[in-house]
């Protein structure tokens, strides 16, 4: 049985991808930092193993690693936003955001990669944003860490593809989670209105695209959007 690790997993996006996998026949591990109800909840109900671990830690995320069987499947789903005006981020926010959103694959991605390398396999998947793709007025340092990861993800596909690791990002648009919750109703309907499907994803919608990524064996270096045609 296969084995993945979710960082963020207790919510959201994090939260459906879990259970997909664990639908799917894996064994499933998934990062959590502060919702701890949750997390359990969650992992009662999928059979799951929650580790509170700040994904932003180096030496936590390693810790984290090395209480769990190794790892096949690693999925980089923690992030965090901030909406504001470039002039008024703090330096504290900006490196929060980069922290967890860009460092925090850093570190799994180094946890992982020994067990992933003596197999000479592996399949790694980073959840971007269609922002990183497009950047968004008054979400600027978002939408760099974003960007981030877009790159970050190409460079490790070139650079693991030869012991067989293949390295991938998702990157989804107006999803229905908790992450979006400081829009307003007229501000989601706006956005789904832009969308040729004409409505807000899912999270469970993402899940499935982070699910084909770390199935497909011969894909790697790729950014796949989940954003209903909006960009």
């Amino acid at each position: 049985m296969e084995h993945v690790l979710i960082t963020g997993g207790s919510r959201g996006i994090g939260a459906a991808t879990v259970r997909a996998f664990a639908r799917a026949g894996y064994a499933v591990s998934f990062l959590y930092l502060s919702s701890r109800e949750a997390a359990e909840a969650l992992a009662a109900e999928t059979g799951a193993r929650a580790l509170c671990c700040d994904a932003a830690d180096t030496e936590a995320v390693l810790a984290a690693v090395r209480a769990i069987p190794p790892v096949d499947v690693l999925v980089n789903n923690a992030g965090i936003s901030h909406v504001g005006l470039i002039s008024q981020i703090t330096p504290e926010q900006w490196d929060r955001l980069f922290a967890v959103n860009v460092k925090s694959i850093y570190n799994t991605v180094r946890a992982v990669l020994p067990a992933m390398l003596a197999k000479q396999a592996g399949a790694i998947v980073n959840l971007s944003s269609m922002w990183g793709q497009a950047g968004a007025s008054c979400e600027a340092a978002y939408s760099a860490t974003k960007g981030a990861v877009i790159a970050l993800t190409q460079a490790l596909a070139r650079e693991l593809g030869p012991s067989g690791i293949r390295v991938n990002a998702v990157s989804p648009g107006m999803i229905d989670t908790e992450m979006n919750a400081h829009l307003s109703a007229e501000d989601k309907a706006a956005l789904a209105a832009d969308t040729p499907l004409g409505r807000v994803g899912a999270p469970e919608e993402v899940a499935q695209a982070i699910l084909y990524l770390a199935r497909a064996e011969f894909v790697t270096g790729q950014n796949l959007p989940v954003n209903g045609g909006y960009l």
